[in-house]
């Protein structure tokens, strides 16, 4: 189904609602054990062992002012999605002698989600495999989990320094729900618990990388070009490694917990062997690329008065080992800071400070023809989140904020909850972009500010 114009795609946004209303109030009014007693049922689920749920969801979102390489683009947010996902254990189906829960002891958890969408803005249908997973233990103290899957470690809020797994940008600025931020790899996961120490290390056989901004749905600044771009001519097109285990990608992480002045820490160290996850680098050819990554990192996270504090550490390390070449990304040292506290009772505060410095920047500066866009040696990154939630937990009001003093730009994030009742929630918040220069991370996306709605119905 392809939707070919704006009103038709607002009669279907509109007709979706009012079917997930209407199915709401007809289950509301329903009887409670109408189903609960179906003995055919529980036969057939015990026999199955599958469950299915998910969701429908609605969701629109519209640009608040024109964009002057998108002219023909209102909507940045126009579709109807479904997800359906299912779970089944399957007992002792590697046996070792052990047992325990879940995935533990033997056992085997096979689980999938699927969303099955009609995307306005794009134009047409697809479907999008979010997970498919297989989670076992090969002894007491070592789990596995393979498949396509979501991964994240790291102690930011929404400021990733060692999670370096696959994030879909597109999504985050165009509404969709914030799990749709972390994006799905296709990888192997072992970890081993000790007494002390546990070790997680995950192999990508197959580079992936984020779903950055392209120019298709929101538009850039390319320095190249010294102007906004945006699809089709100016759709960035990178080179991508080549699809061998040569070029996949390793990450590893070792954790644990200790006392630290009088509380308990989780402390973690990183390390990880890939690429770049955007294409922030050019070949002769004048062709964006992305270039290899090395990186090392730790983390802690500790109660610290009344709240929260968290700490992280990254060392980014690159091809251009000299920082002479301004075409690759310069070696990087990245550093964060948060807190954490709850100021009243259902009010939470979090504040972060992110710094990122250029380790060789002086060699970049006699090397890159004293260009205008050169990168700042030091930016600082601020971030505030503010979460009341009221009405028995049924509203829940958000604002997520980041503002850089050193590129003198920000990103606010307002969002408002609601839940109807268990199974029919509706959530509308913006992205709001600005700058004072159009170059700098979130300058360069002022045209891109949006509001947007999502009417869910689970099942």
């Amino acid at each position: 189904m392809v939707v070919k114009n704006a009103s038709a795609l607002l009669r279907v946004l509109l007709s979706s609602a009012i079917v997930l209303a209407s199915a709401n109030l007809y289950s509301a009014t329903e009887d409670d054990d109408s189903w609960g007693d179906d003995a055919w049922g529980d036969e057939a689920e015990t026999e199955q062992g599958l469950q299915f749920h998910g969701f429908i969801e609605s969701a629109v979102g519209g640009r608040l002012s024109n964009d002057s390489v998108l002219q023909d683009d209102d909507f940045t947010l126009a579709e109807l999605r479904a997800r359906i996902e299912t779970e089944r254990f399957i007992d002792d189906a590697f046996s070792h002698g052990a047992s325990s829960d879940n995935a533990r002891g033997g056992s085997l958890r096979l689980s999938a989600k699927l969303d099955l969408y009609v995307d306005g803005v794009d134009g047409g249908g697809d479907l999008y495999l979010r997970e498919a997973i297989a989670d076992f233990s090969i002894s007491d103290d070592v789990d596995v989990r393979v498949g396509h899957q979501i991964l994240t470690w790291g102690t930011g809020d929404l400021v990733f320094l060692n999670d370096l797994f696959v994030k879909d940008w597109q999504s985050f600025f165009s509404g969709r729900d914030d799990e749709y931020l972390k994006a799905p790899s296709t990888s192997l996961k072992t970890s081993f618990y000790g007494d002390d120490v546990n070790i997680d290390f995950v192999w990508t056989p197959v580079f992936s990388h984020d779903n950055f901004i392209s120019g298709e749905r929101f538009s850039y600044f390319s320095p190249m070009a010294n102007s906004q771009q945006a699809a089709p001519s100016g759709k960035v097109i990178p080179v991508e490694p080549s699809k061998t285990f040569s070029h996949g990608e390793f990450a590893a992480r070792v954790h644990g917990s200790a006392q630290l002045l009088g509380s308990n820490a989780e402390w973690a160290l990183y390390g990880y062997r890939g690429f770049w996850k955007q294409p922030n680098a050019v070949n002769s050819r004048n062709q964006p690329f992305y270039s290899p990554l090395t990186s090392l990192g730790a983390s802690l996270r500790t109660n610290v008065a009344s709240g929260i504090g968290h700490t992280e550490l990254a060392w980014y390390n690159g091809d251009d080992d000299q920082g002479n070449n301004p075409l690759l990304p310069n070696n990087q040292l990245r550093f964060l800071v948060g807190y954490e506290q709850e100021l009243l009772p259902k009010l939470t505060l979090g504040v972060q400070y992110y710094f990122e410095n250029q380790l060789d920047y002086d060699a970049l500066t006699k090397s890159d023809g004293g260009s205008i866009y050169r990168v700042d040696e030091h930016r600082e990154l601020w971030t505030m989140r503010m979460t009341y939630s009221a009405m028995q937990d049924n509203l829940i009001m958000s604002w997520f904020s980041f503002y850089s003093p050193t590129d003198q730009d920000y990103y606010h994030r307002p969002s408002v909850k609601y839940r109807f009742n268990d199974e029919l929630n509706l959530t509308v918040g913006g992205n709001i972009f600005g700058g004072e220069q159009a170059h700098t991370f979130f300058g360069q996306f002022d045209d891109a500010s949006n509001v947007y709605a999502r009417l869910r119905w689970s099942y």
